[in-house]
């Protein structure tokens, strides 16, 4: 069977975000049966405007993002967590995916096999985080994940210095998540 393609994006923006690294351990420990492609340019993505969301308007860089996210087979989001809940970014970014006005395109996260997971330095990791990106995706009804919640706590423990996810416990629930994933994609693949 074809590997179901996964499209990675980290909510965070900074060169050694322990989010973009849980997303290379991702890559690193995958299971099998996955591609896990991280994005690259969520820092590219303007601001979310209605006037220019239509198939015509809308930024190449959106344009790309929104095709690569229907083309995939599943979504996999690792959130840090700003002020009790998502980065603007990743929120804005979600906005740009969640819409199809015009209804000629489809929309990008409607029914998407979808997992969330998150690192911080805290000791709650990201809870809130992705339990407000989780109220996002009941909206956009995506396919998300429930178990095993992945919150890495105290992160900068749980990497060395060279951003490797080291913690055994963090790498088996990246696995057991990575694998619900694959379940949820190879399901919807059946489906179509």
């Amino acid at each position: 069977m074809t590997a179901s393609k996964i499209i990675a994006i980290s909510g965070s923006l900074r060169a050694d975000s322990h989010n973009t690294q849980l997303l290379r351990a991702a890559q690193k420990f995958n299971p099998g049966g996955l591609d896990i492609e991280i994005y690259e340019d969520l820092r590219d993505i303007p601001p979310y405007d209605m006037d220019l969301d239509t198939p015509e308007r809308r930024p190449a860089v959106v344009a790309e993002l929104r095709r690569r996210v229907l083309e995939a087979d599943g979504l996999l989001i690792a959130t840090p967590e700003f002020n009790y809940s998502i980065p603007g970014v990743l929120k804005n970014a979600l906005d740009w995916l969640s819409t199809d006005w015009t209804k000629t395109e489809g929309l990008p996260l409607h029914r998407k096999p979808t997992a969330i997971l998150g690192a911080a330095p805290t000791n709650f990791g990201t809870v809130r985080a992705q339990l407000a990106l989780r109220q996002v995706f009941v909206w956009t009804n995506s396919d998300v994940v429930v178990k095993p919640e992945v919150h890495v706590f105290r992160s900068h423990e749980r990497f060395d210095g060279d951003g490797n996810l080291t913690d055994q416990v963090t790498i088996d629930l990246l696995q057991g998540l990575l694998s619900e994933l694959r379940s949820k994609a190879e399901a919807a693949r059946d489906r179509s």
